[in-house]
């Protein structure tokens, strides 16, 4: 019986939604391996009204899927403060995000903050910094600016990473049997014996 094909490579759109900072990174991936495109952050104009800012951020999630062309977004889930006008701000920019990507034909997956950090550092309560820290680790590069939303939006997206990682070969993403998945995932620690 046939089956779909596995997809091993993606290009992965991380956002860290904000209104007056948004948080990027594209994480190109191949099997158990990745590796950062860029990451930066869009400043919204700060003397814009919300719609103004709302449509800066639809265009500018429009643009990163012009220049990068990535197949899926990662993107955080809302999460619940105190502060329910800054709650409502915070869940239009998703919305926006997610419907320019959706517009566009990518996937879609969101993540809690709680697992974002969790996949990264271990610990569910870690600081932004110490996500930052360990990306640093990870990946040893040089972040075009300190804003801690770009390696937010980094954190996101590896944490999808590792999500498809362990998820393929269940799901509607792959159809194929977890054995063939297993073999995908894994052809560099495989031993071919020569046929006699």
């Amino acid at each position: 019986m046939p089956t779909e094909e596995i997809r091993t490579d993606h290009t992965i759109l991380g956002i860290d939604p904000g209104t007056n900072v948004m948080g990027f990174a594209v994480l190109k991936t191949h099997l158990r391996n990745s590796e950062i495109v860029t990451l930066n952050v869009v400043k919204m104009n700060r003397a814009a009204d919300q719609s103004a800012k709302l449509k800066q951020i639809y265009e500018s999630t429009l643009e990163l899927i012009e220049t990068y062309h990535p197949d899926t977004l990662a993107i955080e889930e809302p999460f619940y403060g105190k502060n329910p006008q800054s709650m409502l701000k915070l869940g239009r920019a998703q919305g926006v995000v997610i419907g320019a990507c959706l517009h566009a034909g990518l996937e879609v997956f969101e993540y809690p903050p709680r697992r974002v950090k969790q996949a990264i550092t271990g610990k569910g309560g870690a600081s932004k910094e110490q996500v930052a820290a360990m990306l640093h680790h990870m990946y040893d590069f040089t972040p075009e600016t300190n804003y801690l939303d770009a390696t937010d939006a980094l954190g996101i997206a590896v944490c999808h990473h590792l999500q498809n990682r362990i998820d393929l070969g269940a799901g509607s993403r792959a159809k194929a049997n977890s054995w063939e998945a297993f073999l995908t995932l894994n052809q560099d620690r495989i031993i071919r014996g020569s046929s006699k």
